[in-house]
């Protein structure tokens, strides 16, 4: 520890500490817009001199180093003579339109220039002018003058993203911001830059001139679209929800937060919501209901099937984003009409995973671990669409010396450096495990030297399964290949859980009891009727076309917030509301329990799920369905500690793994497509990442198959086909062909590991 005294207060700090540390440690402000906590050190813009005893001029607090016996003055006559002269160049050329700014109310230089600025300015020469860039359709860079060169949004690109798609050019006053080529920004966590930005240089562009900062309400929520449970401050004006922005908890997300979390909020408003209870006629056609008729006629319906052909022909589906409230009371619902027919994982295809799990599946470590990993091997994982925020964390982790290795199908970048990534095609996924284990015995192969990095290094060392490899149809035997290359190398075994309550899934037994049918395997099944939890089966369920058939042929009920995601299929349509309208809990990967209360009202009739599951109950005359508030509901649920539950110990050996010589498809789920309410956000559906899907080959499948880039290509499967564009992807495996899932046009190829057929038009 390095011990000095700022304005005549003693401070320690650890060596290797800049004097911005120290000074945050005593709680002394010193002005700043370059230095961020999270970025590396820039001290460009000068903000922050301060005065240090000894030294001929002052120095940027946040680039000098402590030594022991330093004496520092933040706000002496010298230094504050230096922090004026800064801010007055800064303030040379930055327009004044503080009354039109999105930042106003809210901005670090409108803040600063009220201690540090003056009145007046002696430049009386013509400002400089910086027209806008075009970033894409969720940053706005319409005002690009404002921009003071801090670099936060460079440095963030290069540091946390992993992709340095902002950078400055020119020198002195023509320096300015710019993308690559005019691209736009897509990197998946690229709003934070508008959150890190200390001037109104970038805003949003979904938000801007929406409101005004000074207007809006700020209430705490947590988001719903992956595993993390991001922390956020949903930002409100009236009842509708104008904003979202990061809450900061270092544990789970930092200060940060993914573009979904970010803009998803879009989708609360979206054309389609449904607002009032529907039942569809013997004709036919919807029409609008009360409450009291539509739940009375679903419970009727329940009853009568229940009476006549048994319970056993009464099945129950949701999300894994419905909240542990909302599961716990479908759960208790299946078990009172007595089902054992329930899942919340809508693309589990392996009926054998739920024989060999020990337990409730979660992460097996803390997010803030990975941070700290040495070893990690992560297996299909699409890792920027499905975790953002934790791959982001991986990234850190490499940065300081972590051996990462992928074994995936999809091909994307994680932008993590050093990552040894092997592209795989689904079907030699297995294979490529198996190669793994038999080098880490000392078996030569193409994996030897990953193995070689995967078995030596520090303690921290993970093996992770991704959303796709719990996807797949032998998903068993891939948990049990990660099991055993987890305990040869000394690993801890874990799961990057797919969706914000897969653990509290498992912990509401949301997932089939003993002698109870999976998702997938209800789309095969005798059932006849079925209750349906948010979900939107043909974009969510592993193979959505046969799922949702199978639900237009019974009698199905659909507790949904949309009405677009169940009329094709559904009998009774009952408006729930999305996570800004209800109180609940989510249970995050690391076994986080995160409860949030309602932002906003329900929008039109539409009322919280647990209540429309609780009074469905109360009129079938079940026992246990009192509860009057979410926090009686999740108690019971948490009776036992989460802790004792979680257990990633798999009981099933590996078996030989098949393999195939068909032209095979990665059906990865792009990042803006994940979930019902996401899909129907305007600017994320803008953005490149959700673009109509293609045909991706590599250039030899396209030779072996005859096609070129650009034209238009037949790709079916058993169950159907569709025109596509082909196009090129090198980084795909041989016999392979990528077709997006969670798109309209695709669903009616099935699953995303079926084989296909190619063909010309």
């Amino acid at each position: 520890m390095v011990e000095l005294i700022i304005d005549g207060k003693p401070v320690s700090v650890p060596e290797g500490s800049m004097v911005m540390d120290a000074t945050t440690k005593l709680g002394v402000f010193v002005p700043h817009f370059c230095y961020h906590k999270k970025l590396s050190i820039a001290a460009s813009c000068r903000m922050c001199l301060v005065e240090v005893e000894k030294a001929p001029k002052a120095l940027p607090a946040c680039a000098t180093p402590v030594t022991n016996g330093m004496v520092v003055y933040t706000c002496s006559a010298k230094a504050v003579a230096a922090q004026q002269a800064v801010m007055e160049f800064l303030l040379i050329n930055h327009p004044l339109d503080c009354p039109i700014c999105d930042q106003a109310g809210e901005c670090q230089l409108q803040d600063i220039a009220v201690g540090y600025g003056k009145d007046g300015t002696r430049y009386q020469e013509e400002k400089r002018v910086v027209f806008h860039k075009n970033l894409g359709p969720l940053i706005s860079a319409e005002e690009m003058a404002r921009c003071i060169q801090c670099t936060r949004c460079v440095r963030f690109g290069e540091e946390i993203a992993g992709i340095q798609e902002l950078g400055m050019i020119n020198r002195n006053e023509t320096s300015q911001i710019t993308t690559f080529m005019g691209q736009s920004v897509s990197s998946e966590i690229s709003g934070n830059a508008i959150d890190i930005c200390p001037v109104g240089a970038l805003t949003s562009k979904p938000f801007r001139y929406s409101a005004r900062t000074w207007e809006l309400a700020r209430r705490y929520s947590i988001t719903p679209h992956d595993s993390v449970g991001s922390n956020l401050v949903v930002q409100v004006k009236g009842d509708k929800v104008m904003r979202v922005v990061p809450f900061e908890n270092e544990d789970v997300n930092e200060c940060w937060i993914s573009n979904r979390d970010r803009w998803s909020y879009e989708g609360l408003n979206a054309e389609d919501r449904l607002t009032t209870p529907m039942i569809k006629g013997d004709d036919g056609v919807w029409r609008e209901s009360s409450w009291s008729d539509a739940i009375t006629a679903a419970a009727q319906a329940l009853g009568q099937i229940k009476e006549t052909q048994g319970a056993d022909k009464i099945a129950a589906l949701s999300t894994d984003y419905a909240t542990l409230e909302e599961l716990g009371l479908l759960s208790r619902l299946m078990k009172g009409l007595g089902s054992k027919h329930i899942d919340s994982r809508l693309r589990l295809v392996d009926a054998r995973f739920d024989e060999g799990r020990a337990g409730v599946p979660w992460l097996g470590t803390s997010i803030a671990s990975l941070n700290k990993a040495n070893r990690v091997l992560v297996i299909g994982s699409d890792m920027r669409a499905e975790h953002p925020l934790l791959t982001q964390r991986l990234r850190q982790a490499a940065k300081s010396g972590a051996k990462i290795a992928l074994i995936e199908s999809v091909g994307t970048d994680p932008y993590i450096k050093n990552i040894r990534h092997h592209v795989v095609s689904p079907a030699e996924m297995a294979s490529a495990l198996a190669k793994v284990w038999d080098a880490l015995k000392g078996q030569e192969n193409e994996y030897a030297s990953t193995a070689a990095a995967l078995k030596e290094g520090g303690e921290h060392a993970y093996v992770f399964l991704g959303n796709m490899a719990m996807s797949a149809p032998d998903a068993s035997n891939l948990v049990a290949y990660a099991q055993a290359i987890a305990q040869e190398i000394g690993a801890k075994l874990g799961y990057l859980t797919s969706g914000a309550n897969t653990v509290g899934a498992y912990l509401a037994k949301a997932v089939p009891q003993k002698g109870g049918l999976n998702a997938s395997q209800m789309a095969d099944s005798d059932l006849s009727a079925f209750v349906v939890l948010h979900a939107e089966p043909l974009l969510d369920a592993e193979n959505g076309q046969k799922l949702e058939a199978k639900l237009a042929n019974s009698f199905s009920i659909a507790l949904t917030s949309y009405r677009s995601a169940a009329e094709k299929w559904a009998k009774i349509m009952l408006p729930v509301a999305p996570f800004t309208e209800t109180s609940g809990t989510f249970v995050n990967a690391e076994g986080r329990v995160q409860s949030f209360k309602g932002v906003v009202p329900g929008k039109g009739e539409s009322r919280p799920a647990w209540k429309v599951l609780r009074v469905l109950g109360n009129i079938l005359k079940l026992e246990n369905f009192e509860d009057e508030s979410t926090e009686t509901i999740r108690d019971e649920i948490l009776s036992e500690e989460v802790s004792a539950l979680l257990n990633n110990a798999y009981q099933l050996a590996p078996s030989t793994p098949t393999s195939s010589q068909g032209l095979q498809r990665v059906g990865n789920i792009p990042v803006y497509r994940s979930d019902a309410m996401v899909r129907r956000a305007e600017a994320l559906q803008k953005d490149n990442h959700s673009l109509p899907p293609k045909a991706y080959m590599n250039e030899w499948t396209m030779g072996q198959l005859g096609v070129t880039a650009g034209q238009s290509v037949k790709v079916s499967s058993s169950q159907g086909s569709v025109t596509l564009e082909a196009a090129v992807a090198n980084q795909l495996a041989n016999h392979t062909v990528k077709v997006a899932q969670s798109f309209e046009q695709t669903a009616v190829l099935g699953s995303s590991f079926v084989e296909l057929k190619v063909e010309c038009v």
